[in-house]
């Protein structure tokens, strides 16, 4: 077994991960970064309209692929031992940039509220909902600056549920399209504030690399001229220019290894299954909130709360057919929210962000905007389609889950991955207030459509709770000032452990009413900066 000696060992390049490289190497630091993906060319993630992170019939095009299974228990507690691309997996890419690779880029600061859920709205029965340690101030620093070292589009002044930014974004939004003109007319109509959705997509070249050219692939794959930011072409990049960092692909790690309250090194496999072990000052775990769970429960760290309060987000979503045509074919599609529904529901538990969605492809419509009425084949099916693909407004949002702590991240006795580690196994449900929540919100989707001329509505709030998490996942490591209710410290420190972080959405206590990435993003960097800056 060989072994190397770095100053910081990183588990996972995805958004987390990339920042904390970066920061470490830029400051001087000797760094690795461990990713169990590959680095993907455009080419590698492709346009598979069947085999993508959003319609995966035949697979991801981003991993992780068949060595890496999970176990899934039901409502009756009987298990089912699943792969990537099956339901209940709750997957995320796992690739060099991880989601930041084929994500839509929607990059949003959570609202003040949604670090003080359990105080504005108290606490569920059997709920674990509990305020952050930190608070919006505290991370809107660290937003700015990855805004602004990443590259996102939008307008900072019509952002008005949020205190006043400190600096514009870098770049202006995206053009609106011919569904967003006539959201935002209905929305005029019903008095509601709306604004461009903050993207992390180039509108005009930056950092070198050219302006989107509003393709119609952007959700679930890559960019094919780069203009889409991630951490493989922002923050990875800086931190091995630097020449402190090295980036090791196809390694699946298997224990942080430990002594006297500190992490010594780690252990991980290549993708021959050969074992190697690497002795390390500092471990920053970046893995995703399901496998950041798992490395924490393989290598016996922390206490009865790594894995529990798994979330990601319950999503509203309503369908409207129009009289006229919609379809203008500008991507990435999505241009138009509003938060008016984010906070100060009567009767519910926060609310969510509502906006017009990415340019949906028609396998994907079928699979989801079909009335249940409509045949699945047959005349009637491709006359339905035809009228409706080109004509139909779709809005859609996530709403603040509510945590519960049975929702949960555990090792299965029987079922390993291929390379001999037993696998997570996903239990539990959303708490029931967060369905509640999502129908609230639906309801307010399907007055947008119909006050913006939508001649027919259809589509269904959740009924049942189920357990939330996908490309969204959080919470297994939340972040606390209370060694017994959490995972890590207010710096993303493991409680008991002295260099031991993480910097990933497992810290998220609660996961926001929006797409998380640009908070993981900011609490890694005010994580690492904390780090060097003690170092």
């Amino acid at each position: 077994m060989n072994t190397q000696k770095f100053d910081a060992v990183v588990i996972g390049a995805g958004a987390g991960g990339g920042v904390a490289a970066a920061l470490l190497a830029e400051a001087g630091h000797k760094v690795l970064v461990i990713e169990r993906g590959r680095a993907q060319t455009f080419a590698d993630t492709g346009r598979h309209h069947l085999k993508n992170q959003r319609v995966s019939a035949h697979g991801h095009n981003a991993g992780p692929d068949e060595r890496h299974p999970r176990v899934v228990a039901d409502a009756d507690g009987k298990t089912h031992t699943v792969l990537p691309w099956q339901g209940g997996y709750q997957a995320n890419a796992a690739t060099v940039g991880g989601g930041t690779r084929v994500y839509g880029g929607q990059a949003w600061r959570f609202h003040p509220l949604d670090f003080r859920m359990a105080s504005t709205y108290g606490v569920p029965q059997n709920s674990s909902l509990a305020d952050w340690p930190i608070n919006y101030d505290d991370l809107a620093p660290f937003y700015e600056r990855v805004e602004h070292e990443l590259g996102v589009a939008g307008d900072s002044s019509q952002m008005t549920h949020l205190p006043q930014y400190a600096r514009d974004y870098p770049m202006p939004p995206l053009p609106v399209t011919r569904k967003g003109n006539a959201l935002r007319n209905g929305a005029r109509a019903l008095g509601w504030h709306t604004f461009p959705v903050p993207l992390a997509v180039n509108s005009i070249p930056f950092q070198n690399r050219p302006a989107c050219i509003h393709c119609q692939h952007c959700v679930g794959f890559a960019c094919p001229v780069d203009a889409k930011n991630g951490t493989q072409n922002t923050f990875l990049i800086r931190a091995q220019a630097t020449g402190n960092c090295e980036l090791r692909t196809e390694c699946m790690v298997s224990r942080i290894e430990t002594s006297g309250g500190r992490a010594t090194g780690v252990t991980y496999f290549t993708a021959e299954r050969r074992r190697v072990l690497v002795e390390a000052d500092i471990v920053i775990i970046a893995a995703g909130a399901v496998e950041t769970a798992r490395l924490l429960l393989l290598s016996n760290i922390g206490n009865d709360q790594v894995g529990r309060n798994l979330q990601g987000h319950v999503y509203v979503a309503a369908f409207g057919r129009m009289n006229e045509d919609m379809w203008d074919s500008i991507g990435p599609g999505v241009t138009t929210a509003t938060t008016r529904w984010s906070h100060g529901n009567d009767s519910v538990i926060g609310g969510g962000m509502l906006a017009d969605d990415f340019i949906t492809l028609p396998v994907a419509f079928w699979r989801t905007a079909r009335h249940s009425d409509v045949p699945r084949w047959g005349a009637d099916a491709k006359n339905w389609m035809r009228t409706n693909y080109r004509r139909t407004l779709e809005v859609k949002g996530p709403i603040q889950d509510i945590s519960s702590p049975d929702a949960r991240v555990m090792l299965d006795a029987n079922v390993r991955d291929a390379f001999g580690i037993p696998v997570a196994r996903l239990s539990g449900a959303t708490h029931p207030e967060s369905i509640r929540t999502a129908q609230a919100l639906h309801a307010r989707a399907v007055e947008w459509l119909k006050a913006a001329g939508a001649v027919e509505v259809w589509g269904e709030a959740p009924k049942h709770p189920f357990l939330s998490g996908g490309q969204h996942q959080a919470g297994t490591a939340r972040m606390g000032d209370n060694p017994d209710t959490s995972v890590v410290d207010r710096n993303g420190r493991v409680h008991g452990m002295q260099n031991i972080y993480v910097a990933d959405t497992s810290v998220h206590v609660t996961n926001g009413g929006f797409n998380p990435f640009l908070t993981a993003m900011a609490t890694a960097y005010r994580t690492v900066q904390g780090i060097i800056e003690t170092a």
